[in-house]
């Protein structure tokens, strides 16, 4: 049997029920700021469902959904996917300039 379904769709982090169930995310390491575009949270629901709570979510992209972001000019940590050596792809920690300096 089906649950009844209520579903609101959020264009952005600016709709009502964007951050429904969405903790705020905590300060990691020397990262200066919340992120302005998603308040902290780091992420928003695309589709959040009113009656069953379930939800589809959209990360970040300003702050790679951490909810936090550098202002100075300390290296940035940043997921990303390169190939290794021998043709398989792995995951890797890029350190990039931050792209929001004051």
């Amino acid at each position: 049997m089906s649950h009844e379904k209520r579903i609101v769709t959020c264009s952005g982090p600016h709709d009502a029920h964007a951050f429904d169930g969405i903790p705020l995310q905590p300060r990691r390491g020397d990262l200066d700021r919340v992120c302005p575009v998603c308040g902290g949270h780091g992420q928003w629901n695309a589709e959040f469902d009113l009656a069953s709570q379930r939800s589809k979510r959209c990360f970040c992209d300003k702050c790679d959904g951490r909810g936090w972001i550098e202002t100075g000019s300390d290296l940035v940590p940043r997921p990303d996917i390169e190939l290794a050596p021998d043709g398989t792809p792995r995951w890797v920690t890029r350190y990039d300039p931050s792209d929001d300096r004051e």
